[in-house]
């Protein structure tokens, strides 16, 4: 397989994945490009060659650069620059750029006076919440979590989180596919003798 090919392999892989993380249905995402459900359904399953006419579409519903819808290399200066992305209340940048496997992103969730929209999907999410307070739906469990604080699930299980209160919460955020789990590792403690 050539580098084109294979770049054009991973395009419907990451599709989905934007468009799960939206929390965007296929429907949805009809209606918003104009690009019929069978179509987005084969070019997310690989069924269906991307084409720019069908990519621009996208890339506009999605509001992420073209190239990094189709995952293009980059060249030059190897540094990863995060672009923050907004929608509905949340900043979120990118911190992985590589499709599949575990993904993480930086998120800002703005207070919001909107109800809870609990949602489900496959996969295995982590949170740790670098400042302010979050609020976590867990199926019947209603959580907060302060700064310094972590909470991971199955996102098969009804979940929502957003900020607790009046003010933004800044969390860090890992999700991978089903079966990754995140793990956390702490150095040990020794302890002194006693003098």
């Amino acid at each position: 397989m050539s580098g084109y090919e294979e770049v054009l392999a991973d395009v419907g892989p990451r599709l989905r994945r934007v468009r799960q993380e939206r929390g965007v249905t296929l429907s949805e995402l009809s209606q918003e490009t104009g690009v019929s459900v069978s179509t987005l359904s084969r070019l997310e399953s690989g069924g269906r060659r991307a084409s720019l006419e069908l990519l621009l579409p996208l890339s506009r519903a999605f509001q992420v650069p073209l190239d990094e819808l189709v995952g293009a290399p980059e060249v030059g200066d190897p540094r990863v620059r995060a672009t923050p992305r907004r929608m509905a209340g949340v900043t979120a940048v990118p911190l992985t750029r590589q499709p599949g496997g575990l993904q993480a992103f930086k998120m800002v969730i703005d207070p919001s006076d909107a109800e809870p929209d609990l949602r489900t999907h496959e996969g295995y999410e982590w949170l740790y919440v670098l400042s302010g307070r979050l609020r976590l739906l867990l199926a019947d469990q209603d959580l907060q979590l302060r700064s310094g604080e972590a909470a991971e699930f199955d996102t098969r299980l009804p979940h929502w989180f957003g900020a607790a209160g009046d003010a933004p919460v800044e969390v860090l955020s890992l999700f991978g596919r089903q079966g990754e789990r995140m793990h956390v590792r702490a150095r040990p403690t020794t302890k002194r003798p006693r003098p």
